[in-house]
């Protein structure tokens, strides 16, 4: 392989003999195709005019107010499929597309990955296999619809906790099977190299926005930027535009799960130790004898019980810092961006958005400038958010 994959001693590729050759293949590619006039003309012309790029930076101006700082949000839940994952899924897309592959397969939790990956498919004219634990396919029972709308057919896991994890682990039992034929589009930046690398050379048009966005509009870099953390890669696409300037403070969120007095989270890096797990070393919730520890949110896209290597590294060298909301703090936040702004986000990025609420009212940050990112909109969680606040949805 041309790179091992490595942040420092996190990455890396350890995966089966037998999807070596796909592993290696995908590598080449991408680094062959990501020199290509060709592909990056076609690439940009699809996030412009399909997926509505660019997405706005919008000032927050009641809850900046509100609470005595200058609020952004990085607008992601703008694109079309509502979510930062349509960066990816075109870029991944027609990668596979000039690879010469006819078949995707992706994963999902919250199911934004799943229609993503469902829609491009549909524009390439190719078949979509969506593997998704069966207990998120009850919770998010409109997303299913929708990918299978695009013609996606979805698979129930009934494997393990039924949620993202052990979606992961059919869709590699279903690349190892088709490789002549399938892409695997993995939707964050997990997965042995090259994938963290993938994802996040798809979705950094994030922090390239944002950063020259905010210049615009501010003449200076914000003092701080918050994303969300599941597997990380709406956090690692707005952090690479920023992750240079030692003066902006990175800040990744985490799931809490019910609250930090139960062992049920989401809070790999807080509360995860080195160990390998879908390919690649990371922090993972595991037991002392490396057995994984099932992750718990009322948000399916932040329930994994890992995160991308990159984001492990970063907080090693404290490039980044990641802190942990729980549900109620996260059910208060999207009800906060609601009730001031008119915005109803996603419940991943209501993680964001509570820790901003938080952060800022902190005496020290007073008066700061925060870029918080958007990753999604919220129409997918509005039965879940019903069901929390005890409100009867007919």
């Amino acid at each position: 392989m041309k790179y091992d994959g490595r942040f420092g001693k996190y990455g890396g590729v350890y995966a089966p003999e037998l999807l070596m050759p796909a592993i290696e293949e995908l590598e080449e590619g991408f680094y062959k195709f990501m020199e290509d006039e060709k592909f990056q003309k076609e690439y940009h012309k699809y996030l412009k005019e399909f997926a509505g790029r660019p997405t706005g930076l919008y000032y927050a101006e009641n809850l900046s107010k509100k609470l005595g700082c200058k609020i952004y949000l990085k607008r992601e839940d703008m694109l079309h499929t509502g979510a930062h994952k349509i960066n990816n899924t075109i870029g991944q897309g027609l990668l596979a597309k000039y690879m010469g592959k006819t078949r995707l397969i992706a994963e999902t939790g919250a199911g934004q990955h799943g229609i993503a990956t469902a829609v491009i498919g549909a524009k390439l004219g190719m078949d979509v296999t969506v593997y998704m634990g069966s207990k998120d396919v009850e919770r998010q029972k409109m997303n299913v619809f929708r990918m299978e709308l695009s013609g996606a057919e979805v698979v129930p896991v009934d494997a393990g906790s039924r949620t993202l994890k052990d979606a992961i682990n059919e869709a590699f039992r279903d690349w190892i099977s088709n490789v002549e034929n399938t892409h695997y589009l993995i939707g964050t930046t997990m997965g042995p190299h090259p994938y963290p690398t993938i994802v996040k050379y798809f979705q950094s048009v994030i922090g390239t926005e944002a950063r020259k966005q905010i210049l615009e509009l501010e003449g200076k870099l914000p003092d701080t930027v918050i994303a969300c953390v599941g597997g990380g890669s709406n956090a690692m696409g707005i952090f690479s535009g920023f992750v240079d300037d030692e003066s902006v403070d990175l800040i990744g969120v985490e799931g809490g799960g019910k609250g930090a007095d139960t062992d049920e989270n989401a809070s790999t890096i807080t509360n995860g130790t080195d160990g390998i797990l879908h390919g690649s070393l990371s922090k993972v919730l595991q037991t002392d004898d490396g057995q994984i520890i099932e992750a718990s949110c009322v948000s399916a896209g932040l329930d994994y019980p890992g995160v991308g290597p990159e984001h492990a590294y970063l907080d090693s060298i404290g490039r980044a810092q990641y802190v942990s909301i729980n549900n109620q703090e996260a059910l208060d936040g999207f009800r906060t961006l609601c009730e001031v702004e008119g915005i109803i986000p996603a419940l991943e990025s209501s993680h964001a958005v509570a820790y901003a609420i938080k952060y800022a009212k902190q005496p020290e940050n007073k008066g700061k400038t925060i870029i918080v990112n958007l990753s999604g909109r919220g129409d997918k969680d509005m039965n879940i958010v019903a069901k929390e606040l005890g409100v009867k949805v007919d």
